[in-house]
């Protein structure tokens, strides 16, 4: 029997229809539920991104388009009194590397350049200092290379991102190894020099003054560099897009300051003259000043470098090869390097006589060729016979200071020394400027004990009396002009490209000695003979018939200690156990205007190998140069 067909299908689909509609709309309040906390941190994150962090990402994406780029200052000149040019700049091609655009692309630029095992080695050694500093900031990775490389890289940019060449001022030398020591040379700077130099507005990529004169007056020499801002493409490629342009902040360009020049009292004139002279020695160092302001004139190192080659080509062949030479090329020998003065020293011992009055003009004593005392036995270089003091300072006797000596004794002689400047720096303050040493009673008794012998040996430059070649010639100018040492000078002013003023040095007086004038003639007419009358110890080979000088010649004996460990010298002219050989006066021998010292390391007797080199500069100055004070080229 069949049921009805209504109540059937209400009874069945009641109960069911009421039952799914509460069920979905369940699900959709948690859906939408869902979809509110969804959208919600959608905003949320949006509202990080754009306001909390937004001003990360903008600098962040800035950084990734604009672009610094140092625009280097022009390096200002050091010239000569004259102008002459002794460091310069010329245009150069330097190749950069901006490492976070380069990767690893380093083995394809050496093939593409050719370059040498050295060569990548320094890439390398940049590429990774570049990175650790800044890898979005272009660092030199090679300087000075020729217009092939040049011209190869311009070629390649396209396919080694990151590498670029730069048309740039370089360091350059015009007059080579003249006055190297002085005027100094310039290298890329180290991790280390970097961290203290950075805050001062030094990268990664600049050269800096490394001795000399270079590194005396960086601050003044380096200018203050630009900065130019662009916008980059992906690939790093430069592109004045005017929608990424306006991304940058502050001016697009900053022009460089050029630096300021450094004018030397340097003649170069002289300068090339004193080379010319040592040149046949092995090692020598050559001083002239004014006597009257205590400015400098020439200052010779040899052997020296060349500050051309040191300015970024020199090879660690080159390197090793001037480091092992025992005549030590890097060490200034006219300020860093300490001598024995020999007898060009005993100047010191007749002034502590004549004004204590242990010891007199015509005071005469016999030489027989040696003394002995306390049963050492000290030898002269000859047997003189009698002298009096200015016949002693001629013929150079030793005996004659050795008797003064006794009387006399060391902290006297050494108080002299010092009032002259011996056993301290000269102020000078380039290349080591070192002190020297005069010793007292009380330095033996700290290093030993003292001895009369040591007193005996301090009397004429021996034993443990050093000096250096700046400071003999401040001492015996300071002889030349009554008795007033002045500071060494090598800077005339520092001026402004367009030749302002911006610094001007005057002379300064170091000391008045106050030694009587009455002694300091006894010393003039001694060292008027030694070059002048025959017998004197310059005379056969020093006396001159164009210009009369005065002076004072040394032969300074060298210590040895024999060590078999050690391996021979074997240089043509020096050896380190022959004497030193001096020369210290003054031009012209009356009325002085220049002091001069001449050493010849390890070169044997004073007179005959120091002498004729002081000889041959003194006559170019007079006929060359002390006339004819701004005109010419270097002779």
């Amino acid at each position: 029997m069949l049921m009805p067909t209504g109540s059937g299908g209400s009874g069945g689909g009641g109960p069911s229809g009421g039952v799914a509609i509460p069920e979905l709309g369940r699900r959709l309040r948690w859906v939408a539920l869902a979809m509110i906390l969804a959208f919600c941190g959608l905003i949320g994150r949006l509202w990080q991104l754009q306001v909390v962090r937004g001003d990360r990402y903008y600098e962040r994406t800035v950084s990734n388009v604009v672009h610094e780029r140092f625009l280097p200052s022009i390096r200002g000149k050091i010239v000569d009194r004259n102008g002459v040019p002794l460091a310069d700049n010329r245009p150069a091609f330097n190749i950069y590397v901006t490492p976070k655009e380069f990767g690893d692309h380093q083995a394809e630029l050496d093939r593409l350049l050719g370059l040498s095992e050295e060569e990548s080695a320094k890439v390398t050694e940049r590429l990774a200092a570049g990175q650790k500093r800044n890898p979005r900031q272009a660092v030199m990775v090679l300087e000075d290379q020729g217009e092939d490389r040049a011209a190869l890289v311009q070629q390649a940019r396209f396919r080694l991102a990151g590498v670029e060449v730069r048309h740039e001022p370089y360091r350059h030398y015009p007059q080579g190894e003249l006055a190297a020591h002085l005027v100094g040379y310039m290298t890329q700077m180290n991790e280390r020099e970097l961290d203290r130099l950075a805050p001062l507005g030094y990268d990664a990529s600049e050269l800096i003054g490394r001795y000399g004169l270079e590194y005396e007056f960086e601050n003044y020499l380096r200018g203050k560099k630009g900065i130019e801002r662009f916008a980059v493409d992906a690939r790093g490629q430069r592109i004045d897009d005017e929608a990424a342009a306006g991304l940058i902040q502050g001016e697009r360009l900053i022009e460089p300051v050029a630096g300021y020049n450094v004018v030397s009292t340097i003649d170069a004139r002289l300068q090339r003259l004193a080379e010319r002279a040592v040149a046949p020695h092995r090692a020598a160092a050559v001083a002239v000043v004014e006597v009257k302001t205590g400015r400098i004139l020439a200052l010779v190192s040899k052997p020296s470098f060349d500050p051309n080659v040191m300015t970024g080509h020199l090879t660690r062949a080159e390197e090793a090869l001037l480091n092992s030479d025992p005549r030590k090329p890097f060490t200034d020998k006219t300020l860093a390097a300490r001598y024995p003065p020999g007898s060009t020293y005993k100047f010191v011992t007749a002034i502590a006589a004549l004004e204590d009055g242990l010891g007199a003009e015509d005071e005469q004593i016999d030489c027989k060729g040696a003394i002995e005392v306390s049963g050492t036995r000290f030898r002269c270089t000859a047997a003189h016979g009698k002298l009096d003091m200015i016949g002693a300072i001629q013929h150079s006797c030793n005996v004659y200071f050795w008797q003064l000596a006794q009387r006399i004794g060391m902290d006297r002689m050494a108080a002299v020394a010092e009032a002259y400047g011996f056993g301290r720096p000269t102020q000078l303050g380039l290349n080591g400027d070192s002190g020297g040493r005069v010793p007292t009673k009380a330095w033996y008794e700290q290093h030993g004990r003292h001895r009369i012998g040591d007193t005996i040996n301090a009397a004429t430059g021996q034993g443990d009396v050093e000096v250096t070649v700046l400071q003999m010639t401040m001492a015996y100018a300071a002889l030349a002009n009554g008795g007033t040492r002045y500071v060494p000078q090598v800077v005339d002013r520092v001026e402004a490209a367009d030749g302002h003023v911006v610094v001007q040095y005057e002379p300064r007086v170091a000391a008045e000695i106050g030694t009587p004038p009455e002694v300091l003639d006894v010393l003039h007419r001694g060292m008027w003979k030694v070059v002048n009358e025959r017998g004197g110890t310059a005379f056969d080979h020093a006396h001159s018939d164009v210009v009369e000088f005065a002076g004072k010649t040394g032969t300074a004996e060298v210590r040895t200690r024999k060590n078999k460990d050690k391996p021979k010298v074997e240089l043509e002219g020096w050896h380190p156990s022959r004497s030193h050989a001096w020369f210290a006066g003054y031009a012209p021998a009356t009325d002085p205007e220049i002091a001069i010292v001449v050493l010849i390391e390890h070169g044997g007797p004073g007179g005959r190998v120091a002498g004729p080199v002081a000889r041959q500069i003194l006559e170019g100055w007079w006929t060359k140069i002390r006339n004819n004070p701004g005109g010419g080229d270097a002779p």
